[in-house]
């Protein structure tokens, strides 16, 4: 078996030169080294790098709030300006470039008055209150005012709201009372996710951030992914909090209150108390829920394994169709739909796609479905009664839960999605002291999962998950043979968009499982599968735009979209900060774990197998699993009322 990884991004003209350069042979340019001084320090940087960077290679802070290391520069807040020798006025240190040897000056009498008078400035528009407020104490502009000691406001202080609070959204509330116009908010849904459904009107002192038509946030193409709520340095961005109403929850003795948690915020939560980021507390947040209350404690990766069955039976459904019978009207490639921001993008700007998706329900859903009707039989609980919780990384699982579709039981599947940020708050309010807690397990029938579950936390996990089924079920051996540890590395990495190939040369005897799906794997022999895998719904739309110019995208066979960048681990509902070398710490995590775990393959989680034995009685994509398991989408379009 044969792994070719590829990616879209062309090479380096340095990496293409060979020995001996001809006339035709692209060479790099050698970029030049630029001596400054700041603070007395001297430094050489590479010609461009702007103030900011430069002061960060020497150990310097320059304070920011508009800039952010995950977006474009705007240098619009000016709380970076410093002062560049022979410049009249003071500079933008996050938007000034290094192009000659100069002297800088970060904290001289009028720099620092100058970023006193920013923030002072700032808050003479800023209405609230910081100890009613979510992010006090992580809150930006709170911090400079305490570092630049502003103890009074000397340009005044609305008393009245200006805007009223919009809380139409499912997933994300909107109060631009608390708007500092840095403009991150709209970089990140235009740039960064390249949704647009943020933008800046009027201009000067009539500036403000709104939406399409000024139209609450729900009737816009909005697809829910947080990402503006983690860059944004104030209160002005947040998830719809259901925190009380969870309470509320625990609080009935009426209800049996279950809580499935997800492995990105197993990896983050720690951030909240204090943790180095992908500090690991899965076993202590256990016994922190059942100190809470919650009447059962459940691993997610279950139902992550479960999807990998599911949809990557779906995938060999549509193969066999495709390939055996020849069948034109399959749709191919076949895309992930585990991510509910991602759904919603493709409902929205790609909605003659919709049937690429697989219908398989994302595994929070799978998990709500089984916890309603065969925990609940086998607990002997009215489905009525019991109520399921969610802990996500992602605010965008608020949406999906509320989705009418997702009721199989004739209930809904999962009744409140937390983000990170929720549970962790949840967590300090019962006085828990979280990363001193003994540890606690899994309870059962739904213990710990397996290695691939933990995986779909971070990009590359649910292909990596899929191949290391597929390849094992198709060939009959050990995916260890093909690649060391099981770990696919192919199918890794940070990259936007990636793709990868794997050829399989030989097919070994059906499983059981699969028997009454396909007779042989015969045709499958000597087939290169071609995969793909996205994060970043921007990174997305590149994709579905090679798809449709028939680019090397849409000769895969399967493709994992992730909405969010780096995966689950960045979703919208992480804790705040966010960054890459954060995400990347929380990554390391997860496949740390997942190194550890004693099964690391879905097709082999006894709890799965128990299911299709127990309840998904017909197998895989049978007409019970589609009953329960499998759902449909909705092509929405860009134009909403």
């Amino acid at each position: 078996m044969d792994t070719v990884p590829s990616n879209t991004e062309s090479q380096p003209a340095a990496d293409e030169a060979v020995a001996g350069n001809n006339d035709s042979t692209p060479i790099a340019a050698e970029v030049p080294m630029i001596a400054v001084t700041i603070d007395g320090i001297d430094v050489e940087v590479p010609y461009g790098t702007t103030i900011l960077d430069a002061a960060r290679r020497v150990g310097l802070r320059i304070p920011t709030l508009c800039h952010h290391d995950d977006l474009c520069t705007a240098g619009v807040c000016r709380i970076c300006v410093v002062a560049v020798e022979g410049m009249r006025t003071l500079q933008a240190a996050c938007a000034t470039p290094v192009t000659l040897p100069v002297k800088i000056q970060t904290n001289t009498p009028a720099v620092r008055t100058a970023r006193r008078h920013v923030v002072d400035l700032m808050l003479s528009n800023h209405y609230g209150d910081c100890t009613v407020c979510k992010r006090n104490n992580n809150c930006e502009l709170q911090s400079l005012a305490k570092e630049y000691g502003v103890d009074y406001y000397r340009f005044g202080h609305p008393t009245e709201p200006k805007y009223a609070i919009d809380r139409s959204s499912s997933s994300v509330v909107r109060d631009m009372n608390k708007c500092v116009l840095c403009r991150r908010c709209v970089r990140t849904c235009s740039e960064l996710q390249g949704v647009g459904a943020l933008l800046v009107k009027g201009r000067s002192v009539r500036s403000r951030i709104a939406t399409f038509g000024d139209k609450p946030l729900s009737s816009v193409v909005c697809v829910n992914c947080g990402q503006c709520i983690n860059r944004c340095p104030t209160g002005a961005l947040t998830e719809q909090d259901q925190t009380d109403e969870v309470w509320a929850m625990l609080d009935d003795p009426t209800k049996h209150v279950v809580i499935q948690t997800a492995p990105s915020p197993r990896a983050a939560i720690g951030e909240c108390f204090g943790l180095e980021a992908g500090s690991q507390v899965t076993y202590q947040l256990n016994t922190a829920l059942k100190r809470m209350g919650f009447d059962g404690v459940f691993d997610t990766n279950h139902t992550a394994d479960l999807t990998i069955l599911e949809e990557g039976t779906e995938l060999i459904i549509r193969l066999y169709h495709a390939l055996v019978q020849g069948d034109t009207d399959v749709a191919l490639p076949q895309f992930t739909s585990c991510s509910p921001g991602w759904v919603k993008y493709l409902e929205h700007f790609y909605p003659h796609a919709v049937p690429n998706l697989s219908s398989a329900k994302s595994p929070m859903q799978m998990f709500g479905a089984l916890l309603k009707t065969y925990y609940a039989d086998k607990k002997g609980i009215d489905p009525k009664d019991i109520v399921v919780v969610a802990l996500m990384p992602c605010t965008a699982k608020k949406f999906e839960c509320n989705r009418p579709e997702l009721c199989s039981s004739g209930f809904k599947d999962v009744d409140y999605a937390l983000t990170t940020r929720e549970l962790a708050k949840m967590v300090a309010e019962s006085g828990i002291d979280l990363p001193h807690l003994p540890d606690s397990p899994f309870d059962e029938p739904f213990g710990d999962g397996t290695g691939s579950g933990n995986i779909f936390g971070a990009t590359g996990g649910v292909m990596e998950a899929a191949l290391r089924t597929v390849i094992e079920v198709v060939t009959g051996q050990k995916v260890e043979n093909f690649f060391d540890h099981a770990d696919i590395l192919p199918v890794r990495g940070i990259e936007g968009a990636r793709m990868a190939e794997i050829k399989i040369d030989e097919v070994g005897p059906v499983p059981d499982l699969f028997k009454p799906l396909v007779p042989d794997w015969d045709w499958l022999r000597g087939v290169t599968l071609r995969v793909g895998i996205v994060h970043g719904s921007a990174n997305a739309k590149k994709v579905m735009e090679d798809i449709k110019a028939g680019g090397p995208f849409s000769k895969c066979h399967f493709i994992e979209f992730m909405a969010c960048p780096g995966g689950c681990l960045g979703g919208g509902g992480q804790p705040i900060p966010t960054d890459a070398t954060i995400r990347a710490k929380r990554s390391k995590a997860i496949y740390q774990i997942d190194s550890d775990f004693k099964i690391r393959k879905s097709h082999e989680n006894p709890v799965v197998l128990q299911l299709y034995r127990e309840f998904l009685t017909d197998g895989p994509c049978g007409h019970i699993a589609h009953h329960h398991l499998h759902t449909h989408y909705t092509p929405r379009g860009k134009f909403m009322s």
